[in-house]
């Protein structure tokens, strides 16, 4: 396996040393094959909105995996979590399932190009949106941390067509359409920031983007991988108020097995096969297992939503983190950004706007940082351009023992990097 992993984030090539190998989570907690156990921030980045294996999550497993694992025909449950979806998200009148983020925003871009006749996407300088070709142009997340400005194997002509523009920054969006009247098919950006670390969107910036995009005939896509169902039952979407033409939706989706989902007006989904000609398949699509996972999981939201529990407790470690901050004297050295359940600490002054001012985090502090949190039997992110997830599971002994450890682990990085 290149480096060890499945994935290059996990590697921990970007904090030094080596990874610990998980053996099994349960609630806010992690173990791993030494048998540690760590409070967990990661949450597989994003999905566990209720902590590791919820009852509720691990009984509707439990029933679906005794009918079979896969098929290769349609199922009743793909229908009943397409439902919820609908009923949940404000912009989404009909969804594809796919399996994972990568696919649900390559094939929202191709939907986008078809219905426009174009060929040009914006995206945002930062914004993660998986790893297809036309995506891997100054992308966040892991390939920020590890550096890598743009993928060998992506052919120069694809990644013409790409234009990138700051996030927030409404003015470069209207240049890009002005210099490329007639050609751009779509803007692609997450609504709220959050593979470049958490970065909100400036007051009026989403409904300039919905504007612009209408005015110049082109589609806006909102990336809801990861605020999808983790901000709010409708995603940022609902929390803001402006409707994208185009959604893609995953991690809380699946309840942590591999899903993805675009979704938006019925006009326009109506033209991917076999409805119309835009061709997107998948053997595994709409996996019974994952389709089980969903429909447990948005019911489980309806039922009993999450959102003011894990508003308080995320805001109740952010103000324990910026006590510590305080109490060290770092505030003009660290900064909290914090939406909903998720939260960054970057090691720069705020605030953060873009992936400019993202970027003038100290990597080396941050990596000293995480492994001192380590230490202390806390699992973070091994990337600086990365969110924390708070769940339900997390309880107030966690986020105070989280606090302390921050302290120590920041007074370490700050004493041993001068």
């Amino acid at each position: 396996m290149p480096g060890g992993v499945s994935s290059p984030v996990r590697s921990f090539r970007s904090v030094g040393g080596e990874p610990f190998f998980v053996v099994s989570g349960k609630g806010a907690r992690v173990r791993d094959a030494d048998g540690r156990s760590y409070i967990d921030y990661v949450m597989s980045y994003g999905p566990h909105l209720f902590g590791h294996q919820p009852p509720f999550l691990n009984r509707a497993l439990a029933r679906a995996i005794r009918r079979g694992t896969s098929y290769g025909a349609p199922t009743e449950a793909e229908v009943r979590l397409a439902e919820r979806v609908t009923r949940l998200v404000p912009s989404v009148e009909m969804v594809r399932f796919v399996n994972s983020g990568t696919e649900a925003t390559m094939s929202a871009a191709r939907l986008a190009r078809a219905a426009t006749g174009r060929k040009r996407i914006v995206k945002t300088e930062g914004g993660y949106h998986g790893h297809a070709d036309l995506f891997l142009v100054s992308a966040g997340s892991g390939v920020a941390t590890l550096a890598i400005a743009d993928s060998p194997g992506v052919p120069a002509e694809v990644v013409e067509q790409t234009v990138v523009v700051p996030y927030n920054d409404a003015r470069a969006l209207e240049d890009a359409f002005r210099r490329l009247a007639g050609e751009i098919a779509a803007v692609i950006l997450e609504p709220l920031a959050a593979n470049m670390g958490v970065v909100a969107p400036a007051a009026g910036y989403l409904e300039a983007a919905r504007d612009l995009t209408r005015r110049h005939g082109a589609l806006l896509i909102f990336d809801e991988v990861i605020s999808g169902f983790r901000l709010a039952a409708g995603g940022a979407q609902e929390i803001s108020g402006v409707l994208p033409d185009l959604t893609t939706l995953g991690k809380i989706l699946g309840g942590g097995l591999p899903v993805g989902a675009y979704g938006g007006p019925r006009a326009l989904m109506e033209s991917v096969a076999p409805s119309g000609p835009v061709y997107q398949a998948g053997t595994l699509s709409g996996n019974p297992l994952a389709m089980a996972a969903g429909i447990a999981m948005l019911q489980e939201i309806e039922r009993h939503p999450p959102y003011e529990d894990l508003e308080r407790k995320a805001a109740h470690l952010e103000r324990l983190l910026a006590e510590r901050i305080d109490a060290l004297g770092l505030a003009g050295k660290v900064c909290l950004a914090r939406a909903g359940s998720l939260l960054t600490l970057f090691f720069a002054p705020g605030p953060m706007t873009d992936f400019a001012s993202v970027k003038r985090s100290d990597t080396k502090r941050y990596a000293a940082f995480f492994h001192a949190m380590r230490e202390r039997g806390v699992f973070l992110p091994p990337a600086q351009f990365e969110a924390w997830f708070v769940s339900t599971a997390h309880t107030e002994a966690d986020l105070r023992r989280t606090a302390k450890a921050a302290g120590e682990s920041l007074e370490a990085a700050f004493r041993d990097l001068h």
